[in-house]
């Protein structure tokens, strides 16, 4: 029996949780530091699985698979394709940064319970109190939750998957909330608290829908198995009738729009986002939401060909709709996180909108354009933490003159911002560019308007910089430090990835390239031809 790697890659940071968990009150350093190892451990991994897929070979690959519940024909089926391949890989690099970035997020602050114990009064029983411990250790337990999920080939292993994450992330949300909010500490608790019941309902509500539609699916093709039920749709085994199939994707779809998010199911992410610390804001959006369009791609259009085709119109709209509404939301913020948050909504609208123009250069778009916007995104939002730690405020006007005090903080402050706005020559570009392309050459009217949100980013990236790095310096502001060693090992890679990647982005698009034909295959679709005039 060959050794399980993708089983490996997963289980390695749960148990990294549970390790990181069971550290001494009192060891918050050492606590740190194990979550760290397991996190490059799991890196280490996910490189190996990296180098060991072939792009040129089966769709789904270090395929394992045991039997789970035999009653219900449930199985622990894992196998990645070039997608899952890519989104993996992007998971397991961001997370020793999101790490070194919230290395004092969850310190207690001085009025906090003791970490050990205490004599108490009366015979009171002392007790012990770990933020920190368990901090981390949720972090890591979200890692093997979004990873399997990226492997999973049971459709119901996905769902518990998909739904089980949702536990950690709520209590990162909720219970380690960002500490620069304006108002007394009880406004700020019942602000996070806000936050993380509104993520926890609208993602709960998605996901029971999903659930019926997956025991429907279950009713009708008598499997959980997504290559089994994908090889009877081939080979004429297996017909769904079209309304069947219509409403079986609604409800995956439904789900996987909350988790994206897409409007109008979007209004979760800003809240999530302005309250969590700047590490978990960076775990919400570019990692736990990439589930939902990894998804699409993986459960819609494979599974339900015909109604993706059939919804198609519909769900580019909405896409257009997120693209322009997210910019515009973003360029009227006073909050700095809710503008990334927004930005971030225009984003993934671009992501949608790759993915249902049903070409090659879309979807190829549409998958670089994760992993690209989830590396832009993290340096973006983890140097906005660090600006927003040293000067304890979200909002855009208590900043200003901040590049004359501390120029390296802004200079990689404008780096992510330019990837933001897909400047070429940093990774997002490319990816932008090739789901433009795909969507211009499927839906002409939908590449021209999609155009207006480039216009937009470059709008409110430029505006928050203008506002906070340039013009005098606020007294505010004079004394703020510049980044130091911790934050730089943080911020200095990650520009260095948007750098190969704008210039480079062979590596992933050759892994990704395949997965996505092999989806075009699935809803039996081609690239729409150029039309050339005939030379007079």
């Amino acid at each position: 029996m060959s050794f399980p790697l993708l089983t490996a890659t997963a289980a390695l940071p749960a148990i990294g949780a549970v390790v990181t968990a069971a550290v001494p009150a009192g060891r918050r350093t050492a606590a740190k530091w194990t979550a760290l190892l397991f996190s490059l451990g799991t890196l280490v991994l996910a490189g190996i699985v990296f180098a060991r897929f072939e792009p040129g070979g089966d769709r789904y690959q270090l395929t394992e698979s045991h039997a789970w519940i035999k009653d219900f024909g449930v199985r622990y089926d894992l196998g990645v394709d070039g997608i899952g391949v890519a989104l993996l890989g992007l998971t397991a690099l961001l997370m020793p940064f999101i790490l070194l970035a919230g290395w004092h997020d969850a310190d207690p602050s001085p009025d906090a319970r003791p970490e050990s114990g205490g004599g108490g009064t009366g015979g009171a029983k002392p007790y012990r109190w770990r933020p920190t411990q368990g901090f981390f250790a949720l972090i890591l337990m979200v890692e093997a939750m979004v990873i399997l999920s990226f492997e999973a080939t049971d459709v119901f292993l996905f769902y518990i998957l998909f739904e089980a994450m949702l536990i950690p992330m709520y209590f990162l949300i909720g219970g380690f909330g960002d500490r620069a909010h304006a108002g007394s500490d009880d406004n700020a608790a019942a602000q996070r608290s806000y936050a993380a019941v509104k993520f926890l309902l609208y993602n709960l509500a998605g996901g029971l829908i999903m659930l019926a539609a997956v025991i429907g699916l279950y009713v009708v093709a008598g499997s959980f198995s997504l290559a089994e039920i994908a090889e009877a749709r081939a080979n004429g085994s297996l017909e769904m009738a079209g309304s069947t199939e219509k409403w079986l994707f609604l409800g995956f779809f439904f789900a996987f729009a909350v988790k994206a998010p897409l409007w109008p199911l979007h209004t979760w992410l800003p809240n999530a986002m302005g309250e969590a610390t700047a590490p978990v804001a960076v775990l919400i959006t570019a990692i736990v939401d990439k589930v939902g369009t990894f998804a699409m791609l993986r459960y819609c259009l494979q599974l339900f060909p015909d109604a993706s085709k059939w919804a198609t119109p519909v769900i580019v709209v909405l896409a257009l709709v997120s693209i322009i509404y997210g910019a515009l939301l973003a360029v009227g913020q006073r909050d700095i996180k809710r503008l990334i948050a927004y930005a971030s909504i225009s984003h993934f609208g671009f992501i949608v909108l790759g993915i249902f123009a049903m070409t090659s250069q879309g979807q190829s778009g549409a998958t670089l354009y994760m992993v690209n916007h989830g590396i832009s995104t993290a340096a973006l939002m983890l140097v906005a933490g660090f600006l927003i730690t040293r000067r304890g405020s979200r909002l855009i006007a208590d900043y200003g003159g901040v590049q004359k005090v501390a120029p390296v903080l802004a200079g990689t402050f404008l780096i992510g911002g330019l990837a933001t706005l897909s400047l070429p020559g940093l990774a997002p570009f490319v990816s932008e560019f090739l789901v433009l392309v795909g969507a211009f050459s499927a839906y002409p009217a939908a590449g021209i308007i999609a155009t207006v949100g480039i216009v937009l980013a470059a709008l409110y990236v430029l505006v928050l910089y203008q506002r906070t790095m340039t013009g005098p310096v606020k007294e505010s502001v004079r004394a703020m430090p510049d980044l130091r060693v911790r934050e730089l090992a943080v911020v200095v890679p990650l520009i260095a990835l948007l750098l190969f990647l704008g210039v480079f982005p062979k590596p992933v698009a050759d892994v990704v390239n395949p997965a996505v034909q092999h989806t075009m295959q699935d809803v039996q679709k081609k690239d729409p031809q150029p039309e050339v005039e005939a030379a007079k």
